[in-house]
């Protein structure tokens, strides 16, 4: 029997790597698991929402490329959280931190 533990999503589509290491960097921080999935779909905020919609905490992240948006379950088809085209690593990280924080209920950074 497999047993899925509680993650934030994070689908990728050729991500930058600096990117992602910082988006699960800031998860990590927040001591929260996250599960990296690539997929083949290329469009940003339907990684996002896939992400969100299957994750069991209901918060997601999808990158393709250099670009990355956030997601929570219940939010509208495109309207991400946060998102950014070309993020610094500082943005990149908070992203990720954000993430987490919207599932442990604290306010962002």
């Amino acid at each position: 029997m497999t047993v899925n533990r509680p993650s934030i999503y994070i689908y990728v589509n050729n991500p930058d790597g600096n990117l992602l290491r910082e988006v699960y960097s800031g998860i990590e921080e927040e001591g929260v698991f996250y599960e990296i999935i690539e997929r083949n779909d290329t469009e940003l905020n339907r990684l996002a929402f896939d992400a969100a919609n299957d994750s069991m905490l209901g918060s997601g992240i999808g990158i393709v490329g250099s670009s990355v948006a956030f997601q929570i379950r219940g939010v509208k088809y495109g309207k991400n959280v946060e998102q950014y085209e070309n993020p610094t690593p500082k943005q990149s990280r908070i992203i990720g931190a954000n993430s987490a924080r919207a599932i442990k209920k604290v306010s962002f950074k």
